[in-house]
């Protein structure tokens, strides 16, 4: 047998459920003075998913934590069997878990567990994210007249914007802290969240109805005053004070990164 066909016969024993391998890659191992080569084998078995196993806890833990670890596994094991790891890097595996729970699960569970794995898989993500050159309260106070008039923005590489329909994060946060969990309760309206990086630490936070329609506006090509002609039924002459407040926050939480500008994405 090649190299390249025994390892693939090793590779498809690996990602098998079955534990017992084929006798052509059984003939193919040496047996040692302390293992037969079916044990050998069967090492390797368990260890590939358990090493999978360790991923998904260490992915999705507020969703073991709730789930306890026996449904939490078998829940794994079939996500692993329906998706196997299709890329090179393990960082990937949990990847289709959040759509995968709505073939696992009913309702009244799915739409709240969903919407944990997708809140915790947005951290993932935004650790990962591609590095970017957020706009600094530095930088802007030196734009010109002319710069505040053609600034655009847009959210930085690393935050994602989840809508909640569920006390998801408190949920989260009890999970992470290991004390026991709350009821799950549907929200009276649904509540934006944005996980972001921001210095190499995973941040995140809700938003207030009228900020996240402010936000929204502004990253989707919205100019500084036509934001503060926004504002203006709200806030009347306050106006421009509360945009300049959000703002302020908004680039000090290094959110936003300026398009068309000298702040450049840079490669990973």
């Amino acid at each position: 047998m090649s190299l390249i066909i025994q390892q693939a016969a090793l590779e498809a024993y690996l990602t098998d459920e079955s534990t017992l391998p084929s006798d052509v890659l059984l003939e193919q191992i040496r047996s040692s003075t302390a293992l037969s080569a079916l044990e050998g084998l069967k090492i390797y078995h368990n260890a590939y998913r358990a090493r999978l196993l360790t991923v998904l806890r260490e992915d999705f833990p507020a969703l073991y934590h709730w789930m306890g670890e026996e449904s939490f596994e078998q829940l794994a094991m079939a996500y692993i069997a329906a998706w196997p790891p299709r890329h090179f890097s393990i960082r990937w595996l949990g990847e289709k878990l959040p759509e995968f729970i709505g073939c696992y699960v009913a309702e009244p569970q799915l739409s709240p567990m969903r919407e944990l794995a997708k809140l915790e898989w947005a951290f993932t993500l935004a650790f990962d994210a591609q590095d970017a050159e957020a706009l600094s309260l530095e930088r802007m106070s030196s734009f010109s007249a002319e710069d505040w008039i053609s600034l655009s923005v847009s959210l930085t590489p690393s935050t994602r914007w989840l809508p909640l329909q569920y006390n998801t994060l408190e949920l989260w946060k009890t999970a992470k802290s290991g004390d026991r969990l709350p009821s799950i309760t549907r929200l009276p309206a649904n509540q934006d969240c944005l996980v972001w990086r921001h210095d190499l630490v995973c941040q995140y936070r809700s938003l207030e109805p009228e900020e996240a329609s402010a936000l929204k506006f502004f990253i989707e090509g919205g100019s500084f005053a036509e934001l503060c002609e926004l504002l203006l039924p709200e806030h009347a002459e306050q106006a421009p004070l509360q945009a300049a407040t959000w703002l302020k926050q908004w680039v000090s939480e290094g959110l936003l990164m300026r398009v068309g500008g000298i702040e450049e994405v840079v490669s990973e």
